[in-house]
């Protein structure tokens, strides 16, 4: 079922931020209210011309931008760079699917989650931009899909359920990612707390 794994996904964050992360976290009240907000425009949806938009998509390609332009001007500038070819991959990605389906091996969530999160990765060095880049690339790609298909008068939701599971999966795995490549320095703090404390005590 279409948009199941976005639900799932989408609160067990949700819980995860609220609950468990530090309350002293800078992006825990933002990304929580994120999370909440993407929930609540999930099933809205409005015409824009001949195109079909879900507001929960264009809530992310909007934020995705509002975090970068916080950044620097030549990272600004990089961002945009990884962002388009994000698009691009996305829109070949879907287009293939059309044109060529034979090549979709497995799930295609997962197929997409993987290899857009592996794109990201490449691209970038921390969660905070893999997440941006994935974020506003893929839905820069809905658009630039659903660009092509009306060439051919094909329908096509922008932003609707499918797309959010590919988003939500994607996201997933990059947390995912980022909890693996920062495992040692998390046990080696929390081993030095232990340590300490034991010290203390004796």
């Amino acid at each position: 079922m279409e948009g199941a794994m976005f639900y799932w996904i989408c609160w067990s964050f949700w819980v995860l931020l609220t609950f468990f992360l530090d309350k002293q976290h800078p992006y825990r009240l933002k990304l929580s209210a994120i999370v909440l907000i993407l929930l609540l425009l999930s099933n809205i949806h409005f015409m824009v011309g001949s195109f079909e938009i879900y507001a929960s998509g264009l809530f992310l390609l909007v934020i995705s931008h509002l975090f970068f332009s916080q950044e620097k001007r030549g990272a600004i500038i990089y961002i945009f760079i990884c962002s388009s070819i994000v698009s691009i991959a996305y829109a070949t990605f879907r287009l293939f699917e059309i044109f060529d389906p034979i090549w979709i091996v497995f799930k295609k969530e997962w197929m997409m989650g993987i290899c857009f999160g592996y794109l990201a990765i490449l691209l970038q060095k921390n969660l905070k931009g893999r997440l941006i880049i994935m974020v506003s690339g893929t839905m820069q790609g809905e658009f630039l899909y659903a660009y092509f298909l009306s060439k051919y008068q094909f329908p096509y939701s922008i932003g609707a359920y499918d797309y959010l599971d590919v988003c939500s999966l994607t996201g997933a795995l990059l947390v995912g990612w980022s909890c693996l490549e920062n495992a040692g320095s998390i046990a080696q703090n929390h081993f030095h707390l232990f340590e300490k404390g034991k010290q203390k005590s004796s």
